[in-house]
């Protein structure tokens, strides 16, 4: 006897489906009315909100703006807003970098057999784990670099890179001849994508062999070497601004300021603990058995380390690291306390004041940090569920 179909009320699917729109309608109205009461609002106090703003010349200077030219008296709101997102992303590009390297290796000697190491990097993580990161960036910058750093003069020199109380002098390359730069940067890329067929077939060779390859090792120098003979043959399409020392500062070079190099140190070994605690875990969570079992067929502690221990232990550090990477982003806004200008700094406090447009500044500021939250989420999930044990 065959059922009779059901009517559409009594149908679980379509029941679901009315709810669901109802509560997105309900959502979007919600916003809408918060969207209208708070322009009406704005309004009866005289204060029009409008995007006409982003034409009009900003009347106060920005002092660091590596890649946008900033001329006070003809930039715009909008360019400074564009300057406040390029700065925000240095730091937070930067901050991720070194967090990163770090993080690992103070997480991995969390997890190693030499007590004193073990024990060092527990006070490590304990230590500034346990900090509110605005005292950190407030100590790193106002209570020691700024009191201890010497005077250009005097600067701290390693190699080409200077340090002193006004920042980081760094040397800048400059592109002596563009079509030539092109072809040596092609031939860069090239070099690198032929290290990664290699890699591919040193692992089909290990795991039919059982033979291993310095991959790394030689994956480096192959691309160290033909850098090195392309530049030369191409003629040296690409030279190096070296900061020198002139009277009072030094000529030349980039300039990392001392805000920024503050709150860039700060960011990094804040977020850095975190994912020490993010990569000890990890590797604890890899069973004693596997350990036991590279043991057994004479694998070294590297070995171990490289090819067991840190491969199933990504599985479980990349979840909580994304996380951390979201954070640091987001902790950039700190940055006021030193005064690097960043997009807070310069578009959700100076232009704002300026503009009276508070509307939207602050819900510019607020897509721009979910958009970066939401993409940098995105690619850290994809290589997540790459790395993921695939059930059969």
């Amino acid at each position: 006897m065959s059922k009779s179909p059901l009517t559409l009320h009594r149908n679980p699917k379509f029941r679901a489906a009315i709810v669901q729109a109802a509560l997105v309608f309900l959502v979007f109205y919600a916003f809408y009315s918060l969207y209208q009461t708070t322009v009406f609002n704005l309004e009866e106090r005289g204060i029009r909100t409008s995007p006409s703003f982003f034409d009009q010349v900003a009347p106060f200077k920005v002092g660091f703006s590596p890649f946008l030219d900033f001329e006070l008296g003809t930039t715009t709101y909008i360019k400074v807003f564009y300057i406040g997102v390029l700065n925000t992303l240095l730091v937070a590009v930067l901050g991720i970098i070194a967090a990163t390297f770090l993080g690992f290796f103070i997480g991995i000697l969390r997890s190693s057999n030499n007590w004193l190491a073990k024990k060092v990097a527990l006070i490590y993580v304990e230590i500034f784990r346990n900090m509110p990161l605005l005292l950190q960036i407030m100590f790193w910058n106002f209570a020691i670099f700024l009191a201890f750093l010497p005077p250009p003069k005097q600067s701290l020199e390693f190699g080409s890179f200077f340090l002193n109380g006004r920042g980081l002098h760094t040397p800048v390359p400059i592109v002596e001849h563009s079509l030539l730069f092109k072809v040596w940067l092609g031939v860069v890329i090239l070099s690198i994508l032929l290290s990664f067929i290699f890699r591919r077939w040193a692992k089909i060779r290990f795991n039919n062999t059982g033979k291993s390859l310095p991959v790394l090792s030689i994956s480096f120098s192959f691309i160290i070497i033909i850098s090195i003979s392309a530049f030369y043959i191409l003629g040296q399409p690409l030279t190096v601004d070296i900061p020198v020392l002139g009277k009072f500062n030094f000529k030349g070079g980039g300039q990392l300021p001392l805000p920024l190099f503050s709150l860039w140190f700060a960011l990094t070994i804040y977020t850095s603990a975190f994912i020490a605690e993010n990569v000890r875990a990890g590797i604890s969570s890899v069973s004693k058995g596997q350990i036991e079992a590279a043991r057994s067929i004479g694998l070294t502690r590297s070995q171990m380390v490289k090819m067991i221990i840190i491969p199933q232990s990504m599985r479980v550090i990349i979840p909580p690291t994304i996380s951390q990477y979201l954070n640091l982003t987001k902790n950039s806004s700190l940055a006021m306390a030193v005064g690097y200008e960043e997009v807070v700094a310069v578009w959700a406090n100076i232009s704002l004041n300026q503009t009276g447009q508070a509307l939207i500044i602050i819900a510019m500021t607020i897509i721009f940090f979910e958009f970066c939250s939401l993409f940098t989420s995105f690619i850290l999930n994809m290589y997540n569920k790459r790395i993921q044990i695939t059930e059969r």
